[in-house]
C-alpha cells in the first residue's frame, strides 16, 4: 500500500495553522523563518522554493538570505549570527549542502539553541524534521492507514508508544549522510528504537535487508531491488536521485509495490512532512522564546 505523505501533510497543516494563528495574534506579527542559501544549485533553489511556498500557506514570513557567491567563513558566520540573534527571527536554517570551505561540524554551535530548529546542535532540544517525518510515517503504518491528529509527533508522549510498537521489529537504516541517515538515526535513537545502520562499509548488506521488517533508505541511489526484500516489509524512502527530469528514491516503486505492505512514493512521500516539521519546530522555538 502506498503511504500518502502529501495527504497526511495536508491534514496536519490544519492543526499547525491553528497554532500559528494563535502565536501570530499574541506576538502581533508573523512568525519568521530565516533561511540562508549559498550558491545557485537548481536542486537547492527548488528545495528553498518548496519551503517558501509552504510558509506562505501557513502565514509565516520567509526571510531568505541568498548568497550567490561563496563568502569567507568569517563573513558567512558573522552574517548567520547577526540574522540569528535578530529579535524578529523565530528560527534559522542553513540550506545544505554547503560549499566545502564553509562546512564544519561546529557550524551550528554559532546559533542560539532556541533558534537552531533543524536539530543539528549537539545540545539541541529539537529533533530533526526528517526524523519526525519518519516517525509520523511509522505511526501511520501502525494505525493501519488511518489519518487523524495522533499522527502529529509529540516526542515526549510518543517515546514509550514507539518503543513498544517496534520492540519486536527488525529495523534497518540505509545511509549515514548529514541530511538523511544521520538525523533519522538520531531520531530513532531518541525514541528508543533499535536499528541496524547499514552503509557502504557494511559487509554483506543484503543479508540485513532480507531480514528487515522496516527499511528506511537514505542513500540517494537505487540500492534496493525486489530480491533483497522479504514479503510484507515496510519501505520508507528518504534518499533522492534524479533520472532525466524525474525525481526518484532508492527503489523503483513498480518493482516493490507487490512485495511491500507499505511504501512511500517519491515525490509525495516523506518530503511534504519533512517541510511541515520544519515549521512545527519553528512553532516550538517561538514558544520557548516567550
Amino acid at each position: 500500500m502506498k503511504i500518502p505523505g502529501q495527504q497526511i501533510a495536508r491534514f496536519l497543516e490544519r492543526i499547525e495553522k491553528k497554532e500559528i494563528r494563535k502565536l501570530n495574534k499574541e506576538k502581533r506579527k508573523k512568525l519568521t523563518l530565516a533561511v540562508v542559501l549559498v550558491g545557485n544549485s537548481p536542486e537547492q533553489l527548488s528545495f528553498v522554493k518548496i519551503k517558501k511556498k509552504l510558509a506562505k500557506k501557513l502565514a509565516i514570513k520567509f526571510d531568505l538570505i541568498h548568497l550567490k557567491r561563496t563568502p569567507s567563513f568569517e563573513k558567512f558566520m558573522h552574517l548567520v549570527k547577526e540574522k540569528a540573534v535578530d529579535a524578529k527571527t523565530g528560527g534559522i536554517i542553513i540550506q545544505q549542502p554547503l560549499p566545502s570551505q564553509l562546512q564544519t561540524d561546529c557550524l551550528y554551535d554559532f546559533l542560539p539553541l532556541d533558534k537552531e530548529i533543524e536539530g543539528h546542535h549537539r545540545k539541541t532540544s529539537f529533533l530533526p524534521p526528517i526524523g519526525l517525518a519518519t516517525i509520523t510515517l511509522l505511526k501511520y503504518v501502525f494505525a493501519n492507514g488511518k489519518i487523524d491528529s495522533h499522527l502529529l509527533v509529540d516526542p515526549k508522549a510518543d517515546r514509550t508508544l514507539m518503543k513498544r510498537a517496534l520492540r519486536n521489529k527488525k529495523v534497518v537504516l540505509l545511509g549515514r549522510g548529514f541530511t538523511g541517515g544521520r538525523p533519522v538515526g538520531k531520531t530513532l535513537s531518541y525514541f528508543g528504537i533499535n536499528f541496524i545502520n547499514v552503509n557502504s562499509a557494511t559487509p554483506n548488506p543484503t543479508e540485513y535487508l532480507k531480514q528487515a521488517d522496516i527499511i528506511i533508505s537514505a542513500v540517494g541511489k537505487k540500492v534496493i531491488s525486489p530480491e533483497m526484500l522479504k514479503p510484507g516489509v515496510v519501505l520508507i524512502n528518504v534518499g533522492l536521485r534524479r533520472e532525466g527530469n524525474q525525481l526518484k528514491g532508492d527503489y523503483e516503486e513498480k518493482e516493490i509495490q507487490k512485495i511491500a505492505s507499505y511504501y512511500t512514493p517519491t515525490p509525495g512521500g516523506i518530503g511534504p512532512l519533512d517541510s511541515l516539521y520544519l515549521y512545527h519546530n519553528l512553532i516550538q522555538a517561538v514558544k520557548l522564546q516567550k
